[in-house]
């Protein structure tokens, strides 16, 4: 009897296929003496949609609503149907005595399993593959220390009431706001909180004051210090207080009334999981955290250098410490030569902070694999982001950075002023960064502990005296709270439990594709939808405590402290209950991208989308459809380098061209920012005329279905 093995991806069908010996390739799987390989292309079967219960809800409509059916059905993938066919015909055969499940080792991975044994009706034993790596001896170990399939039907149970809770929630509050309103407004568990996250920090933006504010620094001569009010506050937001007090103090002398020198000790920084490399990928790359998961992703799957990715773990195992030096080892070329073989030569520290078992859950921190790496065969993307993770298990092994932190305190007239500054002692694992003592992390926080670092202060006595040379008054402003950037929002989510290390780039996407956030720069803003969609929905739905307490339960359920029907059951009166609340609404939704133009069949306002071809001009008509390719305003200028035509544009400085061949600016008016409306209209009639984007009928269509999409 033969095995059959179901991975998730064609890419690690092959891999293990190749390690196990299956040399006769077919259309959908590959065969060898012992082991069958077949693959799931992502989820070949999945929930069932409304009209397949009843075929009247594939109208969408508010008096339906909600649509809770007693027992959830599942149905085979219409775009994947091929494969499901291919997999089921190789579980029944009737020389196939065995399952091995090598999908993905987590929930999901699980669940997308699951329901296709369900489906294909599999009856015969089955087994679990669990590995956190790619590589060939990986395969070799996993495949020896097989585990009975059923020790994980918790984990698909905690899997399936996801999937089942966010189809009931989701999909019948997005319903009802999409048909009380007349607007694809989407809403579930875990976009809605992460969208009013980015609410609320708008809020306190817009409500925010801003305040002028002087600091004030003496020049002690062969050091610096601060004006601190008793509270430790440096702002003085009177002038004429600053001013005199600048004035007074001009010329005096004042006594050192504390000089304190402590000797500071830091440790390494844990290894990653995905969140915080997903954080660490964004501040210094500006990497989406969807970017750093498919990068990531290369990483494991083709070039098999790091491992598993979707972890909530920055702990290693017990069991892998015997593995840690030939980690190192395939790690030390490059710039990393110099840094990785002094390990190499004495034996290993390793502690609590990098091993520790009762921290890990499925899976431990992503480190690096056995492979060798060859640098010159990665990508730009790929160095920066495996550049992150071998110095951070580099620096797991080296010692911790010591240095000594003076903090001055200096009296004069009854004023106090502050300094501080630290001397290096050994730089320990910061070596693995060049020694640098301040980081990225430090300047998120606002300095803390980082404050005066990089900063050296002379040998100075307590009981001392020193004199104010000179005092310089410096200005600032007060300034509101940060929009998010992905690494802060990403912290946010993982704070308040809001999705999963797998999940939360999927969400941050998901909110950018549905108009309601959008990327300016390295931070997010939320866009008129987004800020009149978060009116609309629950309360229950704009905090992360729902959802934080789902996932809570989801834990539970894994764990096999909590059980899957009353679980469920909540869901659904929580479902009836937000449907009501949408019904009895008395909002009301207007569009905020209403264009100027007209549908040509309807006459209804068309509505400006972005898609992946730029923007799109839709009808929002339900009985219309129509969709055509946007406008560009082409100026009556040509290119002074290569002729071709250029587009009017305007930005902070007024109206300019950019050319739309070499992309090269010219400024049209620099007075233009200064002028009203009219005035403005006036000079874009002078320079421009609109004209279509040249487009082929193939794009055209393209065009059109992408809108349909969007607005489904």
């Amino acid at each position: 009897m033969k095995v059959l093995v179901l991975a998730e991806k064609p890419s690690v069908a092959r891999e293990i296929a190749r390690v196990m010996g299956c040399r006769e390739k077919q259309k959908s799987y590959m065969e060898g003496p012992e082991y069958i390989v077949t693959w799931a292309l992502g989820h070949l079967v999945g929930l069932a949609e409304p009209e397949d219960y009843d075929h009247k809800f594939a109208t969408w409509a508010l008096e339906d609503l909600p649509i809770l059916p007693d027992r959830m059905k599942l149905k085979v993938l219409r775009e994947t149907g091929g494969q499901f066919k291919a997999v089921q015909h190789l579980m029944k055969r009737q020389d196939v005595g065995e399952l091995i499940i090598a999908t993905d080792a987590a929930r999901e991975g699980e669940l997308l399993a699951r329901w296709i044994m369900t489906m294909a009706q599999w009856k015969k034993p089955f087994r679990r593959l669990w590995i956190s790596s790619q590589t060939d001896k990986a395969i070799k170990e996993g495949f020896a220390s097989l585990r009975p399939g059923r020790e994980f039907d918790r984990l698909y149970e905690s899997a399936r009431c996801r999937a089942e809770a966010d189809w009931m929630v989701g999909l019948n509050v997005t319903r009802a706001l999409t048909t009380k309103f007349g607007a694809p407004l989407s809403a579930g568990r875990v976009q809605t909180p992460t969208l009013g996250m980015i609410m609320d920090r708008e809020r306190e933006i817009m409500s925010f004051r801003s305040q002028e504010f002087d600091t004030l620094v003496a020049d002690f001569g062969n050091f610096q210090a601060q004006w601190r009010a008793s509270g430790g506050d440096g702002r003085i937001f009177d002038k004429d207080k600053s001013a005199a007090l600048a004035k007074r103090l001009e010329g005096r002398s004042g006594s050192l009334t504390k000089v304190q020198k402590s000797e500071k000790i830091e440790p390494h920084p844990l290894a990653y999981d995905l969140t915080e490399l997903q954080r660490d990928a964004n501040r210094k790359f500006g990497f989406s955290a969807k970017q750093t998961s498919s990068v990531l992703q290369r990483l494991y799957e083709q070039h098999k250098l790091v491992t598993y990715p979707r972890t909530d773990s920055r702990y290693l195992t017990a069991d892998m410490t015997g593995t840690l030096k030939e980690r190192l080892d395939s790690v030390a070329v490059g710039p990393y030569a110099t840094l990785a073989r002094p390990l190499l030569r004495r034996p290993l520290n390793i502690t609590k902070r990098i091993v520790d078992d009762s921290k890990v859950s499925d899976h431990h921190a992503i480190i690096p694999t056995e492979q060798t790496v060859l640098l010159n065969q990665l990508s730009t993307e790929e160095r920066k982001l495996y550049d992150l993770i071998v110095r951070r298990f580099i620096s797991l092994f080296y010692p911790p950075a010591r240095y000594d932190a003076v903090s001055v305190t200096v009296t004069v007239d009854g004023e106090t002023f502050t300094a501080k500054g630290t001397t290096v002692k050994d730089a320990g694992w910061r070596e693995v960064y060049g020694g640098d003592l301040s980081t990225d992390e430090d300047e998120e926080s606002g300095g803390g502990e980082a404050e005066g670092r990089g900063i050296t202060l002379p040998e100075l006595r307590q009981g001392g005296t020193a004199a104010i040379r000179r005092c310089m008054l410096r200005g600032g402003r007060t300034q509101p709270p940060g929009r998010y950037s992905e690494a802060a929002l990403l912290t946010q989510m993982e704070k308040h439990g809001l999705g999963t290390p797998a999940t939360r780039a999927d969400i941050i996407e998901k909110l950018v594709s549905s108009d309601t956030i959008e990327r300016q720069g390295n931070v997010l803003h939320p866009t008129g939808k987004g800020k009149q969609l978060i009116e609309l929905v629950s309360p229950q739905l704009r905090t992360p405590d729902l959802t934080a307490h789902w996932e809570a339960e989801l834990e539970r359920i894994a764990r096999g402290q909590g059980k899957p029907e009353p679980f469920l059951q909540g869901i659904r009166g929580m479902a009836k209950e937000l449907v009501a609340e949408v019904k009895n609404s008395g909002a009301e939704y207007k569009p905020h991208n209403v264009s100027s133009s007209h549908c040509p069949q309807c006459g209804t306002r068309l509505l400006e989308k972005k898609s992946k071809r730029g923007k799109l001009l839709v009808c929002p008509a339900d009985d219309c459809g129509y969709t055509r390719a946007g406008e560009k305003r082409l100026s009556n200028r040509r290119c002074p380098q290569c002729h071709k035509k250029m587009e009017l544009k305007e930005g902070k400085a007024g109206l300019y061209v950019q050319c739309l061949g070499c992309g090269i600016t010219e400024t049209v008016n620099k007075d233009s920012k200064h002028m009203n409306k009219r005035e403005q209209q006036k000079l874009v009639n002078q320079y421009s005329k609109p004209e279509s984007i040249g487009t082929s009928l193939g794009d055209l269509l393209k065009a059109a279905l992408e809108g349909k999409q969007e607005g489904k």
